[in-house]
């Protein structure tokens, strides 16, 4: 199999520098350019077509968004935006992601050897993910280095081994994203009407990211929005995401469902991870949740959506042609964890008739 080739647009020469070394410690990556500024990355992709792009947005002579806009208008290739994660900065990475970005991640952090793994591992997978991605014209309205170990739900839950608590009339839609994830929830999300149940969701992304993700999207749909915090209750006409960084489960106390953010290892390489929150819907509301498994690469969530549907729950994955990429998806169907299959513009609608 050909190497993904890939193009590292930054003008921080350390940065570059650093990129590079993470992205070639994979064996199935090779850089084949770098450039201080997207005059230089324009130049660069005369010589060769990169799989990837990976972007910084503030830089010299162009910025990274208006580079983005030109690219996908005109020759449309898969692009990671890689953020300082600045307050400053969140807003123009969630326009990256509107722009057409496949993905923002946060520039590696390199101060321990910890820290430096995850941001390979979270690179690297970024990437490959990116490679199989078909982006198309737009305008604007086997890995290297990393830990052995691949963590389930199991290191930040045990799984439970008997059947759920009383029943309760309440119903709690869990659903969990990754790659293609920002824009697939805008589209399922604006289909929720006002009084529709609790909504609890894990969008794979760094921290300080989902604050402004979820202030969007409170601003264009029915139900309201936010950033999950610790002890937010779980209302009808109400979504909680969790935050980038953070694990988020769901709790009951009697009748009344909250979510808990809590720290904790990377699972299935994420934090917040898919497989966490719904084991916890698992544990907590059984056969009174619906799960929804939305695109993404990787299994994240496979695994969580089968402990659902065992526990009694109503399970629903996007299907491949709407997916940006079907990795999660595919792999919950493999299981036999998906009651049904459905295109993303059907699931909220689909919802909405199951739980009248």
């Amino acid at each position: 199999m050909s190497k993904i080739k890939v193009l590292v647009v930054d003008d921080s020469a350390l940065v570059r520098q650093t990129l590079v070394s993470i992205l070639e410690s994979d064996p199935n990556i090779e850089v084949v350019g770098v450039a201080s500024d997207p005059y230089i990355a324009v130049e660069r992709i005369k010589e060769v077509v990169p799989d990837v792009i990976t972007l910084d947005i503030e830089m010299p002579r162009m910025d990274g968004l208006t580079f983005l806009k030109k690219l996908m208008s005109q020759h449309p290739i898969p692009v990671i935006v890689i953020s300082t994660l600045t307050e400053k900065g969140t807003d123009s990475a969630l326009l990256a992601l509107e722009y057409g970005a496949v993905e923002v991640i946060a520039k590696p952090k390199v101060n321990t050897k910890q820290l430096l793994e995850q941001s390979k591992i979270e690179l690297c997978d970024k990437v490959k993910a990116a490679a199989q991605v078909t982006v198309r014209k737009r305008t604007v309205s086997a890995r290297g280095e990393e830990p052995a170990q691949k963590l389930s739900a199991d290191a930040v839950m045990a799984k439970r081994t008997v059947s759920s608590m009383v029943q309760t009339t309440e119903t709690v839609i869990a659903v969990g994203a990754s790659t293609g994830g920002t824009e697939a929830l805008k589209v399922f999300l604006e289909g929720i009407p006002a009084d529709s149940p609790g909504i609890v969701i894990v969008q794979h992304m760094p921290a300080l990211f989902t604050q402004q993700f979820a202030k969007r999207l409170n601003d264009i749909c029915k139900i309201t929005i936010k950033e999950a915090e610790t002890g937010d209750k779980v209302l009808r006409g109400h979504a909680l995401i969790a935050p980038g960084g953070k694990h988020m489960v769901l709790k009951r106390s009697g009748a009344i469902y909250h979510v808990e953010v809590i720290d904790g290892p990377l699972v299935n390489r994420h934090r917040p991870s898919v497989d966490v929150l719904f084991r916890s819907v698992s544990r907590y509301a059984g056969k009174n949740a619906l799960g929804v498994i939305l695109t993404g690469m990787g299994d994240d969530g496979a695994k969580g959506m089968l402990e659902m549907k065992e526990a009694g729950a109503y399970t629903i994955a996007q299907d491949e042609k709407s997916c940006v990429v079907f990795g999660m998806p595919k792999e919950a169907i493999k299981l036999n964890a998906a009651e049904i299959v459905l295109p993303l513009t059907e699931i909220a609608g689909h919802i909405i008739k199951k739980v009248k």
